[in-house]
């Protein structure tokens, strides 16, 4: 389960874990037309939409359960983006982005096949 502060606060704040603050500065420096946050509660965030602090994850449901949240997920973003006209970049976990990808003809992972340490590792690279 991600490090979330236990009071209300915008979606950039509430996650606190080293490996969100580094993706986030990373994606930042990137400096995309867009960025934003997959919650297992909330579905897409922008970066400033003010949350409350929940503890749910897709790492603890059901396949057929994680498929109707990422086509709920899937609506949020084609309200949001072009999906053929966008690269995405995924720095989220695979069951995060599993079944959002195949939608998505353009993406990136770049800490794919990564464990935790070796992605901070190159995330503090990338973000130095």
């Amino acid at each position: 389960m991600s490090k979330k502060l236990f009071r209300p606060a915008p979606a950039r704040n509430l996650y606190v874990s080293s490996l969100f603050k580094l993706s986030l500065q990373y994606a930042e420096r990137l400096a995309p037309d867009a960025i934003f946050i997959l919650s297992a509660k909330y579905g897409l965030l922008t970066l400033d939409r003010k949350i409350e602090p929940y503890n749910q994850t897709l790492l603890k449901m059901r396949d057929h359960e994680v498929k109707a949240w990422a086509d709920r997920v899937l609506e949020q973003i084609k309200a949001a983006v072009p999906i053929d006209g966008s690269e995405f970049i995924f720095l989220a976990g695979s069951k995060y982005r599993k079944y959002l990808m195949p939608y998505m003809p353009h993406h990136v992972i770049p800490l794919k096949g990564l464990p935790i340490g070796k992605q901070l590792k190159k995330l503090k690279a990338l973000t130095s």
